[in-house]
């Protein structure tokens, strides 16, 4: 059974929150509450939890500040925030559970469960430094968790040439690395790296247009050329939206 401390500094959703993990989650048993970060510290030291579920917003500063003062961090975290902000995106890249307010109990019990298999303290502390990296840079800058069948790798998402899918296998290529094979299908990094300049060429292609070279027209089929001359072929229903996407580069 995971030991865990709920801290958010108002105490209705504090309460309702103890509540519904109370609830949903037989494996969790709640040892404390604190309602900002001066106490939550206070409480963490004090009790070692195995969990936090915590929220990113307090008057005091935020989830991120009382992390930063507790490293190294000796326990698992569900980040609860009620904003779909940078923060989220940053969660995301960082492969860092978080939950939105008002909680959703399936959720909260999918993230408890792999807080519950995260046994790892290294790669936990790979996931947190991550973040707090992605927290900290520019847009252009941000770094992605990438796990392999036996590493985890933090990855400055501009090394990133494209993406290869192949069923729910996907294959990052890198413009002075190895490749990498990680077991999550192109959707999701489509989703997540299409704001910083990537583009969904074909179902099995992603490509960073920062390594677009040259565009080929042919009877054949439209393909595109990469600096690192690896040649990605161009659907016939995405030549239109690409060939807009050119003309504003």
């Amino acid at each position: 059974m995971l030991r865990a401390i709920v801290i958010d500094d108002i105490e209705k959703i504090r309460k309702d929150n103890i509540a519904i993990i109370k609830s949903s989650c037989p494996g969790i048993s709640i040892i404390g509450q604190a309602e900002s970060v001066a106490s939550g510290i206070k409480l963490i030291k004090q009790l070692a939890p195995d969990l936090v579920f915590l929220d990113v917003e307090m008057p005091d500063g935020t989830g991120f500040d009382l992390l930063q003062k507790l490293n190294p961090i000796h326990f698992k975290v569900i980040f609860i925030t009620g904003y779909e902000d940078f923060a989220i995106r940053a969660f995301r890249f960082s492969a860092i559970d978080y939950l939105l307010k008002p909680l959703d109990k399936q959720e909260l019990i999918e993230a408890v469960k792999k807080a519950e298999e995260l046994m790892n303290k290294e790669v936990f502390d790979v996931k947190l430094h991550n973040l707090f990296s992605n927290l900290e840079r520019p847009k252009n800058l941000q770094k992605l968790i990438l796990k392999t069948a036996d590493r985890i790798y933090s990855i400055n998402i501009q090394d990133i040439v494209h993406c290869e899918s192949d069923k729910n296998y996907t294959t990052f290529h890198f413009i002075n690395s190895p490749k990498l094979i990680v077991s999550t299908n192109l959707k999701e990094y489509e989703t997540l790296l299409s704001p910083h300049n990537f583009f969904r060429t074909h179902k099995s292609h992603l490509i960073n247009m920062a390594f677009f070279d040259h565009f080929i027209k042919s009877e054949g089929g439209n393909t595109i050329v990469m600096k690192n001359k690896i040649v990605i072929p161009l659907s016939v229903r995405k030549k239109e939206e690409f060939m807009v996407l050119l003309e504003n580069l």
